[in-house]
C-alpha cells in the first residue's frame, strides 16, 4: 500500500471516529470504513497519531462533554448520554482521568466564575478563557 493511500485511509478512520463519537464505535467499524483489517488499522493508527482509535474516541467525547458542561444546562447524566456513554460511572471516571476533576466539579468551578445575572457561564466567559482557567486548576 502506498504511503499516501495509507494516510488517506487512516484519516478517513480518524474522521469517522470524530463524526460518530456519540454512537457506539467499534474498531472493526472504523477499520472497515478505512478499508483495512482491524489489526493493521490499529497498529498503523497508533504509529501515525500516537494514540489508539479508542483513546481518540475517549478524548473527543470528553472534549465535547467539557464544552457542553460550559455552554449547556444539561445534567451530567444527559451530557454522558449525548457524548456516547451509557454508564455514568464510566463517563465520570474517564472525565476525571482526562480533565483532572469530576464533571460536576468542572462545571461548578466554571460556573462560580460567572455572574449571578447569567444563566450559563458561556454568556459571561469566553470558552477559550474557561478552557485555559480550568486547565490550570487541574494541575
Amino acid at each position: 500500500m502506498a504511503m499516501g493511500s495509507k494516510i488517506k485511509r487512516l484519516n478517513a478512520g480518524w474522521e469517522f471516529i470524530a463524526e460518530h463519537f456519540n454512537t457506539p464505535v467499534s474498531l472493526s467499524d472504523v477499520a472497515n470504513h478505512s478499508c483495512m483489517s482491524s489489526y493493521h488499522f490499529l497498529r498503523a493508527f497508533k504509529d501515525t497519531y500516537g494514540e489508539t482509535p479508542h483513546e481518540l474516541l475517549i478524548r473527543i467525547r470528553i472534549e465535547k462533554a467539557k464544552k457542553m458542561l460550559i455552554t449547556e444546562n444539561f445534567s451530567v447524566s444527559e451530557i454522558c448520554e449525548r457524548v456516547g456513554y451509557i454508564s455514568l460511572g464510566s463517563f465520570s471516571s474517564l472525565f476525571l482521568k482526562q480533565a483532572g476533576m469530576a464533571p460536576t466539579v468542572y462545571r461548578r468551578k466554571l460556573w462560580s466564575l460567572s455572574s449571578e445575572a447569567y444563566c450559563f457561564p458561556s454568556q459571561a466567559i469566553p470558552a477559550c478563557y474557561a478552557y485555559h482557567f480550568l486547565g490550570k486548576l487541574a494541575k
